[in-house]
């Protein structure tokens, strides 16, 4: 076969994630731009939720829209495929073995056969089970904590971007971690994989978990704005947040986000597939958050001015 024709020496994982990322900055770009002069059927495709399109919608672009509270479903998947790569991970690590050759087939599959060991087991221990974090409890808080509008539609396309953006971050996570690839020592020490934790993963871990904690008050607090005072749901506007760093920012919980995805770069630098996944987070949750401060300063005549639209004091 032509090499060229073997799928395995494509990085798909790398592909996605670049087409995700010339997708929102072209569109979004577009969209702050000369957004007036866009066909309607783009608009609607890109803006959902509060910032949902105004006016007569594209009857095609419609037929392809879900209820928002679909999110919840992907949730589902992230939560259970990060619990199998976590639990494939520490099968591969404890028994101090390469992981079971169906696993590093996929992954030549879906991140190239021609992958090279980048990471050591310690930054993948800490990188796995740290997004394994985060899918768990954002499948908690779509499932038990926040309050979906019965009203609000998203594009099919947003929510599919859901399953592949943690199909393809987990596959990142595990592409170039020793153990994963067909390429690497030659042997194994004695006994097994060597772990070794150090300050600066450790001040990694402090910060992811600032990042994680704060993203969770911020969508409670989201969440209580629907809410009566004994949890019962009582009504589906949107309101104006406040507390926490809602006082500095209008979107904390994207914001946070993007620290979270900077810790796991940092933690796997080596790792290069990493870089797209941040670039696409970077991206996805700038646009994000502009289009929901827009929103805000258009809909609350008194919004505060102090508050940024993502970074703090900043941007």
């Amino acid at each position: 076969m032509i090499p060229w024709f073997d799928i395995r020496s494509i990085n798909l994982i790398n592909f996605l994630f670049v087409n995700l990322i010339v997708t929102v900055v072209v569109l979004g770009g577009l969209l702050a731009t000369i957004e007036k002069h866009l066909p309607t059927a783009i608009r609607q495709t890109f803006r959902y939720g509060k910032h949902a399109l105004k006016g007569t919608p594209d009857r095609l672009v419609s037929l392809l829209e879900v209820p928002k509270a679909w999110f919840k479903h992907f949730y589902i998947f992230a939560a259970l495929w990060a619990l199998a790569g976590l639990g494939v991970m520490m099968e591969t690590y404890m028994t101090g073995k390469p992981a079971p050759d169906y696993v590093i087939a996929f992954l030549d599959t879906m991140a190239t056969n021609r992958r090279m060991v980048r990471t050591t087991p310690t930054e993948t221990l800490i990188a796995m089970t740290l997004i394994t974090m985060q899918c768990l409890r954002r499948f908690y808080e779509t499932w038990f904590v926040q309050v979906f509008s019965n009203k609000l539609k998203i594009n099919l396309s947003a929510y599919l971007v859901g399953y592949i953006h943690y199909f393809g971050t987990i596959v990142a996570i595990l592409s170039q971690a020793e153990g994963f690839t067909r390429t690497g020592p030659v042997s194994l020490p004695t006994n097994g994989y060597r772990f070794e934790v150090t300050v600066p993963l450790g001040l990694a871990i402090g910060v992811f978990y600032y990042a994680w904690y704060h993203q969770y008050r911020s969508n409670v607090i989201l969440a209580n704005l629907r809410k009566d005072k004994t949890g019962k749901v009582v009504s589906q506007k949107h309101s104006l947040p406040t507390g926490d760093y809602f006082e500095v920012v209008s979107s904390p919980h994207m914001f946070f986000e993007i620290v979270m995805y900077v810790v796991l770069f940092g933690v796997l630098r080596r790792n290069s597939s990493m870089a797209y996944v941040l670039l696409w987070v970077v991206s996805n949750q700038l646009m994000n958050s502009w289009l929901t401060h827009q929103w805000y300063v258009e809909n609350f005549p008194n919004y505060p001015k102090q508050r940024k639209a993502l970074v703090p004091y900043i941007l």
